[in-house]
């Protein structure tokens, strides 16, 4: 309940310090993100479609691809790096909802392991509001681990990012 009620805080925070503007679609943008992992999220534009995207967190649910060991259920660090392609006429909406995909990697610690690594292949949907620099996004990652066993996961998230001019 109480990572909801920061969410909400950070929403209205970055509402109300939002410009009439929009610049979803180009730029560099900083949030939030909860779920696995929660914690920071980046996004780099490097074309209108296309974009880089960054995640640093804590994992608290516990990674358990094919572990075998004493899992001691604690949180570790997660970082992820993406590379994302988004469709801007995947739906047809007086609002704009690009439809996101792309590839990338991540790397975890921690939680019973010295170290993993995995990779990730994106599906989201993201909505920026009109005349407002933020964008809201829901992803869901199908992760294969690489080491230290080969598994299949799944990352999903829900978070906000604002845009800086």
């Amino acid at each position: 309940m109480k990572k909801y009620f920061l969410f909400i805080i950070v929403l209205g925070f970055m509402m109300f310090l939002s410009k009439p503007i929009m610049a979803q679609d180009h730029g560099f943008g900083l949030g939030i993100v909860l779920g696995e992992p929660t914690g920071l999220s980046a996004k780099l534009w490097t074309s209108k479609v296309n974009a880089f995207d960054f995640g640093l967190g804590v994992g608290l649910g516990g990674d358990r691809i094919s572990y075998k060991g004493n899992y001691n259920n604690s949180g570790r660090i997660h970082f992820h790096m993406d590379y994302l392609w988004h469709s801007f006429n995947a739906i047809s909406s007086s609002e704009n909802f690009p439809l996101y995909y792309g590839i990338g990697g991540r790397y975890n610690s921690g939680g019973g392991y010295e170290g993993s690594l995995g990779v990730r292949g994106v599906l989201g949907i993201a909505w920026f509001p009109h005349a407002t620099p933020i964008d809201v996004f829901f992803e869901l990652v199908p992760v294969f681990q690489v080491t230290p066993l080969t598994g299949l996961g799944i990352d999903a998230g829900l978070g906000i990012r604002y845009f800086f001019q």
